[in-house]
């Protein structure tokens, strides 16, 4: 990874280890993804299991996301949540799971946030831009490595 990547890195960190407030250090968090690479678009979302819902916490971006709640089944989240892994695509508009939050949409990226144990997706980082293929392997393993560091801000305290 490079050094503006190493350094964003290590700002989130800062926020994750000074965070009172968690929505407070989401909406950080999202601005500061958004900011990175000129991102359209960035979400992050809470999994409720129990309750078979996704649900925005925060997102940054020019509107907020058609679906702010949504059942577990749809959307490409659930394919990241249902295959533990994450989701690019590269046009949206040739992949039928693709639940439109915005009409000038093309690509998106969808990184699972895992539970301290690392077998429960309990978040994710949604990411979409208007360009076509925006997100490539070095992009996908740096929101990876985010997805990591900012996991604390789902896992409960004991």
């Amino acid at each position: 990874m490079d050094a503006v990547r190493n350094a964003l890195l290590s700002r989130l960190g800062h926020i994750v280890t000074a965070a009172h407030n968690r929505r407070d250090a989401l909406e950080q968090i999202a601005a500061l993804l958004r900011g990175s690479a000129n991102y359209r678009w960035v979400g992050l979302y809470d999994i409720d299991h129990a309750g078979g819902l996704v649900r925005n916490i925060t997102w940054s971006g020019p509107g907020e996301p058609e679906h702010p709640t949504f059942l577990l089944g749809k959307g490409l989240t659930s394919t990241a949540v249902g295959q533990k892994q994450t989701i690019n695509v590269g046009d949206v508009s040739a992949d039928a799971r693709y639940l439109t939050a915005f009409g000038t949409t093309r690509s998106e990226i969808i990184v699972p946030v895992f539970d301290a144990a690392g077998k429960t997706v309990v978040g994710t980082i949604d990411v979409e831009s208007d360009g076509l293929d925006a997100f490539d392997r070095e992009t996908q393993t740096f929101l990876e490595a985010c997805a990591m560091l900012i996991r604390p801000l789902w896992i409960p305290e004991s």
